[in-house]
């Protein structure tokens, strides 16, 4: 199995900057799809961004688009999301998901393993 740590959460005002982290362990890690979720208090778990495993494709939420950067160093095993440019609506916990499959859809469904979340907290 795979189990995934997140680290990186914090309080920051609106308009900086955030960089989490996912470090991952147990199985082959550069064959799969990496995403990052967040759920905010009485909402749903909503996708974030994911990157492919061998072809570095990368997709977000139009939310987040042009200010937060998926990334992934096969290496040491880690998966990074840059957070810019941060606003209040982007307070949730973060969760970091992997697959052993491409993953196509948006839909947490579709990841395998999770890790415990962190939290991020945007003020105004």
């Amino acid at each position: 199995q795979v189990q995934l740590v997140e680290s990186g959460g914090g309080l920051v005002q609106a308009g900086g900057s955030l960089r989490l982290s996912c470090a991952a362990s147990g199985r082959t890690f550069s064959s799969y799809t990496m995403g990052w979720f967040r759920q905010a208090p009485g909402k749903e778990r909503e996708f974030v961004a994911r990157i492919s495993g061998s072809s570095g494709i990368t997709n977000y939420a139009d939310s987040v688009k042009g200010r937060f950067t998926i990334s992934r160093d096969n290496v040491k095993n880690t998966m990074l999301l840059q957070m810019n440019s941060l606003k209040p609506e982007d307070t949730a916990v973060y969760y970091c998901a992997a697959s052993p499959r491409w993953v196509l859809s948006t839909a947490p469904v579709w990841y395998d393993y999770w890790g415990q979340g962190t939290q991020v907290t945007v003020s105004s």
